[in-house]
C-alpha cells in the first residue's frame, strides 16, 4: 500500500510580480531536500488574488513551462493556481505538473462574488480529479471550500486540496470547513494558504492545515509565518478506516444541474 509524502508551502506572495514569485517559489521548492510525492503552492501563487487579468498568461507561458520544469527536476508532482487566459477569457486555473511532464488542470468552479471575481473571471464546468501514486486526489480553489456538494465523495476520493488566498478575518470559516470536508468525505485534506499583506492591503494568515479522515489536524504550520510543512499521509490507515466505518456507502444519491 503506498504511501504519500507532501510538501504544503505556506508563504508571501509577491503583488502582481510574476516573476519574483517564480524565483521565491524556485528557492522554496529548491530548498526540499526529503523526497516527497507532492508539493502545493497557494492560490495565485504568481501573483496574489488580482484582478488584473493584463498579467494572464496562457498555456504555452513562462509558469506553465516553469513548473512542468520544477516537477521532473524534482521527481514530484507540483500543483498550485494562477491567472490563466484561453479561447479569450480568463480563468483561476489551477495547473498540476506532474513528473512526467503530464499536465493536468482545473479552472475554479465557485468564483467569489464577494470581490467580484465573476466580473473577471469565467468559472469552470467540471470537477477533476487525477491519480499519484494509486491515491485519487481532487484539486479544489479557496471558495470552492463552502460548498460541499462540489467535493462530495462519490468516486472514492483519497485526498482533496484546496489552495487559497483566505483573508485572515475569516480564518474561523476556513478551519472548521476544513475539517468538515474531512469528516463528511472520509479522506485527507490538505488546505494550502498564503500569509502577509496583499495589494489591497488584506491581511492573509495561513492557518494551512493536513486534517485526517477522521477530522483530526496532524500538521504543525505555524500561523502568520512562512513555512514548509512535509508530512506521509498512509493510505493503508485511511483504507482500514473506512472499513471499519463504511459512512460513504449510506449517502444520499444525487445530481448536479449545471446553470
Amino acid at each position: 500500500m503506498y504511501d504519500l509524502t507532501i510538501a504544503a508551502i505556506q508563504s508571501e506572495i509577491i503583488w502582481e510580480d510574476i516573476e519574483a514569485n517564480l524565483r521565491l517559489f524556485e528557492d522554496k521548492i529548491d530548498s526540499i531536500v526529503t523526497e516527497v510525492d507532492l508539493i502545493v503552492l497557494p492560490e495565485m501563487f504568481t501573483t496574489g488574488f488580482s484582478m488584473n487579468t493584463c498579467l494572464a498568461e496562457e498555456m504555452e507561458g513562462k509558469t506553465v513551462k516553469w513548473i512542468i520544469e520544477k516537477a521532473k527536476e524534482k521527481s514530484c508532482c507540483i500543483l498550485g493556481s494562477v491567472m490563466m487566459k484561453e479561447n479569450g477569457k480568463f480563468y483561476n486555473r489551477m495547473l498540476i505538473a506532474k513528473p512526467d511532464g503530464e499536465m493536468v488542470t482545473y479552472d475554479k468552479r465557485h468564483l467569489f462574488t464577494f470581490a467580484g471575481e465573476q466580473n473577471y473571471y469565467s468559472k469552470g464546468e467540471k470537477q477533476v480529479t487525477f491519480e499519484l501514486k494509486n491515491w485519487k486526489i481532487c484539486p479544489l480553489i479557496c471558495y470552492d471550500l463552502r460548498f460541499p456538494v462540489w467535493s462530495r465523495n462519490i468516486s472514492e476520493i483519497d485526498l482533496y486540496i484546496y489552495v487559497a488566498n483566505w483573508p485572515e478575518i475569516r480564518k474561523k470559516p476556513w478551519n472548521n470547513l476544513l475539517i468538515a470536508r474531512a469528516i463528511e468525505n472520509v479522506s485527507y485534506v490538505i488546505g494550502v494558504n498564503r500569509v502577509g499583506l496583499d495589494g489591497t492591503n488584506k491581511n492573509y494568515s495561513g492557518n494551512s492545515a493536513v486534517i485526517d479522515y477522521k477530522g483530526d489536524e496532524i500538521s504543525q504550520i505555524p500561523e502568520s509565518k512562512n513555512h514548509i510543512e512535509i508530512l506521509t499521509l498512509s493510505k493503508e490507515k485511511l483504507l482500514g478506516f473506512r472499513t471499519k466505518f463504511p459512512a460513504l456507502e449510506d449517502g444520499d444519491g444525487f445530481e448536479i444541474i449545471k446553470e
